[in-house]
């Protein structure tokens, strides 16, 4: 079984439990005997690693059976973050699969893939991939070889180089994993660096008992952000379900916004190299841009991982960051990952006298309205309303959606339609929070003004 909307933009993920899955095991052997022949990998080798979804392991391993019999050799990573498998990709010079859905529901699981040396796929991978596993021949006999490799050592001694111990204050650190793989790999990275760790939800579990791990929803924060007021910890740390994206909280309770944290290490990263590149999102916070002048320069990207690591690499930019707190670094081989992101921002704490809520205040001077949903059947339409209405008062922009940008007076507001939902996101920033508070509710009211147009 392989349902048509299960494949992404970027990835695949679609729902593998109940009366009516979009993704089964034959069509994940099918997808494994189409990834080897749309890469040309028989008689070559790739790693595959999985999360603790459900039905990941069988998922797993369908997939290799349909890539042996194609021809390609598989080394299983096993239980790994999505960083891991990117690192297993890096470091072993070698293709890569994930198996994750990332932050969606527990009925839910997919794949994600990348070259070698964690290398983007090309735009349009997905589709290709769609067509050729609907006729892809699965072949008789088992031809590739197999073997099974743990490369969690290797992966913490590359982050512990990236990011050494710098300062010697003792932090008390909140994590939570939300059930996902963060609960594996963070008291690993954390072993050795004299931090008091508080755990929340750190056995790995598919069904996601406590909260769903999506940690962009302000809900599934509540819990961290209690547990370090409680607790008076450093920081807060909170992962999605395979653990590449982590959100950080100060010592207040607070929610950083992703913007902010991107500054903080954007900054860090460009001490090591003059007038570095930095790439950032068509949605990131002016604040970045702010901090980088004088360290370097800013680049932007449209909004999506592999977007971004594709500028990445054609500008050889030191560091990326999104809005969705995803953090890309050239010593990463230009790909996310959380834990990284963390160390960067644990080791300024650790190397300071000053609180969490501080360092970051450095880093800001702007009202964010945080991405807004609302059921739009015709994007266009309502975009040209928005920019007609604003007609004379920005420059206007129709590049990654709608942005309409005053410079002079520190403010934007963006209009980005979903790839696969009739959805408008709306993202607004000002200097002061009236401003963002009455431009929000002037778009707003202008992109619902349709009956039966509602938010989400």
């Amino acid at each position: 079984m392989l349902k048509e909307q299960i494949f992404k933009a970027n990835d695949i993920r679609g729902v593998v439990t109940g009366a009516d899955p979009e993704l089964d095991l034959d069509g994940a052997r099918r997808l494994g005997a189409a990834f080897v022949e749309l890469l040309g990998l028989s008689g070559e080798t790739f790693v595959v690693g999985r999360d603790m979804r459900q039905l990941g392991e069988e998922l797993a391993m369908a997939f290799t059976d349909g890539a042996r019999r194609a021809g390609a050799s598989i080394i299983n990573l096993g239980l790994t973050s999505t960083d891991q498998l990117w690192f297993g990709s890096g470091h072993l010079g070698l293709p890569g699969v994930q198996f994750t859905a990332s932050h969606n529901p527990a009925r839910y699981n997919g794949m994600k893939f990348c070259l070698a040396g964690a290398a983007p796929v090309r735009s349009g991978f997905t589709a290709e991939l769609r067509e050729l596993a609907a006729t892809v021949n699965i072949g008789e006999d088992v031809v590739g070889g197999y073997q099974e490799r743990d490369l969690t050592a290797d992966f913490v001694a590359h982050l512990d180089r990236l990011v050494p111990v710098s300062g010697e204050r003792r932090l008390k650190v909140v994590v939570d994993a939300g059930n996902g793989m963060g609960g594996l790999i963070v008291p690993a990275v954390l072993a050795d660096r004299d931090v008091e760790l508080i755990g929340l939800y750190m056995e790995p579990d598919g069904t996601f008992p406590n909260h769903p791990a999506n940690p962009l929803e302000p809900e599934n924060l509540v819990d961290a952000c209690s547990a370090v007021r409680e607790h008076s910890a450093d920081l807060g740390l909170v992962f999605d379900g395979d653990a590449d994206r982590c959100f950080l909280i100060d010592e207040r309770g607070d929610v950083v916004d992703p913007s902010v944290i991107t500054a903080m290490i954007a900054v860090a990263e460009l001490s090591k190299e003059t007038d570095g590149v930095v790439v950032v999102n068509a949605i990131t916070s002016q604040a970045v841009a702010d901090a980088v002048t004088g360290h370097g320069r800013v680049e932007v990207s449209r909004v999506g991982h592999t977007f971004v690591k594709a500028l990445m690499a054609s500008e050889n930019a030191v560091f990326g960051g999104e809005h969705s707190a995803h953090y890309y670094f050239r010593d990463f081989w230009g790909a996310d990952t959380g834990v990284l992101a963390a160390l960067h921002v644990l080791e300024q704490l650790r190397s300071s006298t000053e609180p969490l809520s501080v360092l970051a205040a450095r880093f800001d001077g702007y009202q964010r309205s945080g991405e807004i949903n609302s059921t739009v059947t015709d994007h266009r339409v309502a975009m040209e309303r928005v920019a007609e209405a604003f007609e004379g008062r920005g420059g206007v922009e129709y590049w990654d959606g709608l942005t309409i940008r005053d410079e002079q007076a520190g403010w934007w507001i963006n209009l980005r339609p979903s790839n696969t939902e009739p959805l408008l996101r709306l993202n607004v920033e000002a200097r002061d929070a009236d401003t963002m508070t009455r431009l929000r509710d002037e778009v707003l009211a202008l992109v619902r003004t349709d009956e039966g147009e509602a938010d989400e």
